[in-house]
């Protein structure tokens, strides 16, 4: 069973960081390449960082220089470091593989919230 269980997020002050991490399971998840989510109050999902099977990453702008992404194949776990936290990046945050990315595999997320 495709599996998404992320964790690590909570209330930071603006500038502050966080880590968050996303286990997954039932699939072949070093072969994957992973993304990391995020839903604000009153918003669309919206995508913020992918990486590949290969390491390869790329941001939303908006979070670039900010956040990074990656990956432990032995702990079939993807992380997200974020720092210099601003409000705009309060959300729910979630992950998913690019080939499970259906509504039926998303996990409950971890909130983020930033206060100013």
């Amino acid at each position: 069973q495709v599996r998404f269980v992320e964790s690590g997020g909570g209330l930071v002050q603006l500038g502050g960081s966080l880590r968050l991490s996303c286990a997954a399971s039932g699939f072949a998840f070093a072969i994957n390449t992973m993304a990391w989510y995020r839903q604000a109050p009153g918003k669309q999902r919206e995508w913020v960082a992918t990486i590949t099977s290969g390491t390869g990453t790329n941001y939303l702008d908006s979070v670039k220089g900010r956040f990074t992404i990656s990956r432990d194949n032995t702990k079939n776990t993807v992380y997200l470091q974020m720092n210099s936290l601003k409000p705009e990046d309060t959300a729910v945050y979630y992950c998913i593989a690019d080939r499970y990315n259906f509504p039926a595999y998303w996990g409950q997320g971890t909130q983020v919230t930033v206060s100013s």
